[in-house]
């Protein structure tokens, strides 16, 4: 059998010789130029046709939107047998509904997008990676085969890594993703931990009321599936030091860190540690001050053979 061909958008090239590794496949190539008014010319140069194709394009960034389906649609017609579609970081996954009116559900709208990408003959299916919100899968369209892949198997070793051997407790940095913390806690047979918070009717700002557990001379390994600001992350952190933490570090999914967010994080002396996964270019960041971040791209790949 034909290895598989492996295209990906400009912002994985990293992860992609990683999948390329991992899965076994054969490199593929996308020529790239921009016109003087800013369009974009795309071509598709290894020719896929009746080629079982992977096509690895998170959504980092606005524009990575429109060049992934550009490129999904390049190989579809020109006859791929099959395409999965990788994406390790969905965006404006937390836009996954509307609370005041007249908001865009973005992750709707995205995902409808990428359902457009006309079907393969052998079919075309979707990979996504720890999205925010679990129905967020079902926002695609039928014809193409979603599949929702877990980080467990990479975030559990990060949070044992982090604990050192030391009794931990699994925090979450809100009551809202207390059930994914939950989740991930009787997988490692730890005890979950929550913040409580309430908004201000007169400034609108979010603060700490409470914790529901005893976080006394324990280490706290603080997840959530991704850290942008880390505002809210370090708001937990000082609740939960405030409680008698012995420690607290940070394991998150998706490492988006944009601007000097890694640095904002890291100066107040709150959070000891911070590591996670590449599946978002901004993971870099984080390798780059000596962080540890494990690569996503054994999972993924995995996830495609099985499919």
């Amino acid at each position: 059998m034909a290895q598989k061909l492996l295209f990906h958008i400009e912002a994985y090239a990293d992860l992609a010789a990683e999948l390329r590794t991992a899965g076994g496949y054969e490199a593929a190539t996308v020529e790239h130029r921009t016109f003087p008014d800013g369009e974009c010319y795309r071509r598709v140069v290894d020719d896929p046709r009746a080629r079982d194709v992977v096509l690895l394009g998170g959504t980092p960034h606005e524009t990575d939107w429109l060049e992934l389906y550009d490129i999904a649609c390049a190989i579809s017609s020109a006859g791929a047998r099959s395409l999965s579609i990788v994406m390790p970081y969905f965006g404006y996954s937390t836009m996954e509904r509307a609370v005041r009116a007249g908001e865009v559900v973005t992750a709707k709208t995205r995902a409808r997008l990428i359902s457009a990408v006309p079907p393969c003959e052998g079919g075309t299916r979707v990979f996504l990676f720890d999205l925010h919100t679990d129905g967020i899968q079902f926002y695609f369209s039928d014809w193409h085969v979603t599949h929702h892949i877990y980080g467990a198997p990479l975030v559990g070793p990060l949070v044992e890594r982090a604990a050192a051997g030391r009794p931990y407790v699994l925090g979450a940095t809100d009551a809202g993703r207390a059930k994914w913390v939950e989740g991930l806690a009787g997988r490692l047979a730890a005890e979950p931990a929550f913040v409580y918070k309430r908004r201000d009717a007169r400034t609108g700002k979010l603060g700490v009321t409470g914790i529901n557990a005893d976080v006394s001379g324990k280490v706290v390994v603080i997840y959530d599936d991704m850290i942008r600001t880390g505002s809210s992350l370090v708001q937990a952190a000082r609740a939960y030091l405030g409680a008698g933490a012995l420690e607290v570090h940070a394991v998150a999914s998706h490492l988006v860190l944009p601007g000097d967010a890694l640095d904002r994080l890291l100066a107040g002396g709150l959070i000891a540690s911070v590591s996670g996964t590449n599946s978002h270019p901004g993971s870099r960041r984080l390798a780059a001050a000596g962080g540890t971040v494990v690569s996503v791209a054994p999972l993924l790949a995995d996830a495609v053979a099985r499919s």
